[in-house]
This record gives C-alpha cells, sequence and structure tokens, in this order.
C-alpha cells in the first residue's frame, strides 16, 4: 500500500517489540544459571526446590497476563509497557543480587509477571498500529525479538559460564566463579536491554484504537476547540503519521463503524458470551497448543535431552546455542512468509511437521540411536516450530478478536498459553521418567496430530484482513 511511513511503522513496532527480546532472554537465562545457583542455594538434592525455582516465574506469568488486559484497557497499552520494562529492569538487577533463596524467588516471581504482561502487550499493541497488509510480518517481529533474547541469553550464559574442569567436584563447583558470581551476571546482563526498552518506549505513540474507542479515560469528555474528542484527534495524528490523511480518514471510519453499538470497552462478562464462544475458544486453542506441542521443552529441558541423545555436559551449552541460531534463522523466514502463504497454512505445516519429526525422534530414542542425526531432528522441530506456530500464534490471537475485547481476550488466551507452558514444564521430566524419552516425544507427537485436525477443520484465513473486518466476521459465526 502506497503512502505507509514505513520507517516510522517498522520503528514503533520493534521498540515495542522489545518487550518480546526481554521476556524471551528472562525466560531463558535461567537455564544457563541453574546448574550454579542450585549449588549456591545448596538445592540441587532437592528435586521439589529445583522445580520451584524452575517455575515460580510461569506463576507470575499467569497472574500477569491475568492483569494485562484489564490494565492495558485502564491505563493505555504504552504506560503499561513502561511498567513492564521498570518490572523487567528491577527484577534482573534483584534476581542476581539476592543471597537468599527465598529472596531469589521472589525476584523470579516479579520478572515472571514483567513476562505475563509484555508476552501479551507487545504483540497485541502491533497489531493495533500495523497497516493490515503487513500486520502478520510486524506482530512476527514479536516473535523474532522473543528468539533473538532466547539467543541472547544462550550466548550470555555460554560466554559468562568459566570451564568446568572435569572431575571437578559439587563442592569446588560451587566454590568456583561459575558458582559464586557466574549465575548473577547471567541474570544482571538482562538489565542492559531493560533500560533500553524503557527509554525507547518514551518515543512511541500511544495504541490510535485504544485512543480512537474513546478508552483513554483521562480525556473522556474533553472536547477540542474544533468541537472534536481530544482522544480521537491524538489517534487520528498517530495514524496519519503511520500512513497519511486518507488512511488515517478510512481506519477512524472503519473503527467507530464497528463499534457503533458498543462504545465501551468489554469486560469477562461479554467475552464468555454466546456470540464469542467460538473466537475464544479458537483463540485459547491456539494459545495451548503453542506449548503443548513440546518444541519449548527443548528450551527448559535441553540438558537433559541431549544427554538422552549421548552428549556430555561439556556439549550441551554449545548445543543449546545451536538451537537458537536455528530458531533465529528460521523465525526470519516466518516473517517474510505470514503474509504471503498465511497464518492458517503455516499453522497447519507446522502441526504436520512437528507430529512427524517427534514420530521420528521417539524412534530413534527408542532404538537408543546417538549423535549427530539426533541434534538434526532437534534442529528440525526447532526450524519447523519457528517458521510456524511461534509467530503464528501471537500474529493469530492478538488479531481474532474485536476492538472492544482484545485487550481482555489477548490476556485471556495469554493466560492460557502460560497455563499450557506450565503444566508441559511440570509434566516432561515426569514423562520422562515414567515412558522415557522416547514415550514422551511419541505424546506429543499424538498432540500435534490432534492440533493439525482442530486447524483443518477450524481455523480460518485472517491474512489481509482488517481487525474491524475479522472482528465482525469471527463473532457472527
Amino acid at each position: 500500500m502506497k503512502g505507509i511511513n514505513k520507517g516510522f511503522t517498522y520503528f514503533i513496532c520493534l521498540v515495542s517489540a522489545m518487550g518480546g527480546l526481554l521476556f524471551g532472554y528472562d525466560w531463558v537465562v535461567i537455564g544457563g544459571a541453574k546448574p550454579f545457583y542450585e549449588l549456591y542455594f545448596n538445592i540441587s538434592e532437592s528435586p521439589s526446590y529445583q522445580g520451584l525455582a524452575m517455575s515460580i516465574a510461569l506463576i507470575g506469568c499467569m497472574i500477569g497476563a491475568c492483569g494485562c488486559g484489564w490494565l492495558a484497557d485502564r491505563i493505555g497499552r504504552k504506560k503499561l509497557l513502561v511498567v513492564s520494562a521498570v518490572i523487567f529492569l528491577v527484577s534482573s538487577i534483584l534476581t542476581g543480587a539476592f543471597s537468599t533463596f527465598g529472596a531469589f524467588l521472589v525476584a523470579r516471581f516479579f520478572g515472571g509477571i514483567g513476562i505475563g504482561i509484555a508476552s501479551g502487550l507487545s504483540p497485541m499493541y502491533i497489531a493495533e498500529v500495523a497497516p493490515s497488509h503487513i500486520r502478520g510480518k510486524l506482530v512476527s517481529l514479536n516473535q523474532m525479538t522473543i528468539v533473538i533474547g532466547i539467543l541472547a541469553a544462550q550466548i550470555v550464559n555460554w560466554q559468562i559460564a568459566a570451564p568446568i574442569p572435569d572431575g571437578f567436584s559439587s563442592a569446588e563447583i560451587a566454590a568456583s566463579w561459575n558458582g559464586q558470581m557466574a549465575w548473577r551476571w547471567m541474570f544482571w546482563a538482562g538489565a542492559v536491554p531493560a533500560v533500553m526498552f524503557l527509554l525507547l518506549v518514551f518515543f512511541i505513540p500511544e495504541s490510535p484504537r485504544w485512543q480512537a474507542l474513546g478508552l483513554a479515560l483521562n480525556e473522556k469528555g474533553r472536547i477540542d476547540d474544533k468541537g472534536c474528542s481530544v482522544a480521537v484527534q491524538k489517534a487520528r495524528a498517530t495514524l496519519t503519521r503511520i500512513g497519511g490523511t486518507t488512511y488515517a480518514e478510512s481506519e477512524l471510519k472503519a473503527i467507530a463503524t464497528a463499534n457503533t453499538d458498543a462504545q465501551e470497552q468489554a469486560g469477562l462478562d461479554t467475552l464468555f458470551s454466546k456470540p464469542f464462544h467460538k473466537v475464544l475458544l479458537l483463540g485459547i486453542v491456539i494459545a495451548v497448543f503453542q506449548q503443548w506441542c513440546g518444541t519449548n521443552v527443548i528450551f527448559n529441558y535441553a540438558q537433559e535431552i541431549f544427554q538422552s541423545a549421548g552428549y556430555s555436559v561439556g556439549d550441551v551449552l554449545f548445543n543449546i546455542v545451536i538451537t537458537g541460531v536455528a530458531n533465529v534463522i528460521f523465525t526470519l523466514v516466518a516473517i517474510f512468509t505470514v503474509d504471503k502463504l498465511g497464518r492458517r497454512v503455516l499453522m497447519l505445516i507446522g502441526a504436520a511437521g512437528l507430529c512427524i519429526i517427534y514420530t521420528a525422534l521417539g524412534c530413534c530414542y527408542y532404538m537408543h540411536l546417538t549423535g549427530f542425526g539426533m541434534i538434526i531432528l532437534v534442529l528440525m522441530a526447532i526450524a519447523c516450530y519457528a517458521m510456524t506456530l511461534g509467530p503464528c500464534t501471537w500474529v493469530l490471537i492478538s488479531e481474532l478478536f474485536p476492538n472492544r475485547v482484545r485487550a481482555i481476550a489477548v490476556a485471556t488466551c495469554t493466560f492460557a498459553l502460560w497455563m499450557g507452558s506450565t503444566t508441559l514444564t511440570y509434566t516432561f521430566p515426569l514423562l520422562n521418567k515414567e515412558l522415557n524419552s522416547y514415550g514422551t516425544f511419541l505424546i506429543y507427537s499424538l498432540v500435534c496430530c490432534c492440533g493439525f485436525m482442530f486447524f483443518l477443520t477450524r481455523l480460518p484465513e485472517t491474512k489481509g484482513k482488517s481487525l474491524e473486518q475479522l472482528g465482525k466476521d469471527l463473532v457472527k459465526k
């Protein structure tokens, strides 16, 4: 579309997507710190404390996701981005600074709240400012920054941790640089992008759709000297800067038409009412499936997976970095295909591809195959996920819902996603113990098969349609 100010549009979307970068970094950094803080806090022989340390942030994620929708409607998208940046900054500093396990858990919990807020808010903001013909690409930037954050955490962990000589005892590791300081610096490094995010977010505008719907509470009732709502005038200014005067008037007209009978933001009672049942179910299934498809256990439990494939502990951190590189490369593929092939096609490819790969991986584990071939299968799974289910999930849940329920709906779907992540993370070691690696991945293969059938029969294509048109089409079905 001619007239789009790509420089400004990409800038505000990339700044918002930095919330995804912090989300990715904070989510994965704990994996590299895990072998060292467990020795420091003397919990290496306590599975319950180990699980608590790994999952406490996920509990925070669910709470952050719950509050995200309500706060986004009350104080605005931009102000909440500022709040999430502050939470990330404070959490990264305190997590590395505390020397008691209880305080460490509190810091990780608040970091999780930041993840929960950013994970839903960043793609929602981008969807509300992006022109429809490139909305998929721009929302996918959020997934791109997530995987960059994941890779950054993997590289930081790899570079900060000093080499561990063979034969070192747990006590020697605990007394070493790694056991005393390396894990702290892994968390502190997250403060750098958090400061950048906090500074840059002041240079982006508020979401024009939030303003045009009259949700800016401090602007309600205020009329300028031309008889127009001040909030709508601000929305018009932002939309004009994005695409010009004609584009701004067209978007404002579409927003007004879509909300003639619903000028106020709606709550959970509206979202769970009958007209929204189908689209809400679709959003929740998409969100949960992104986690239950199983790929994220590769990041959370990479050490166990690679050791099961025959690799030594010394090779694991390097192998993890390789998976992060693959994640970034194939997310780039998604950015350039999501608006061409469409969301539905990519979701079907992802579900079918992972089903096949996990079946092969499970068979290899069953036959006790080890070595480079297993790494290839793991990389194939990550590549398939990164170019399909990873980014498309955030695109879909940010665009499926009408304007007046978008914030609360995205928050609800994000909460469901983190519930899926928590159950996935918690059940993997249990499944791995009872069914071994082959049984676990065959279960994930079955889940992917079910997901494929659901998307084939229930998922519509959304590319190229305005948010207002999507809301009208999907709610009345």
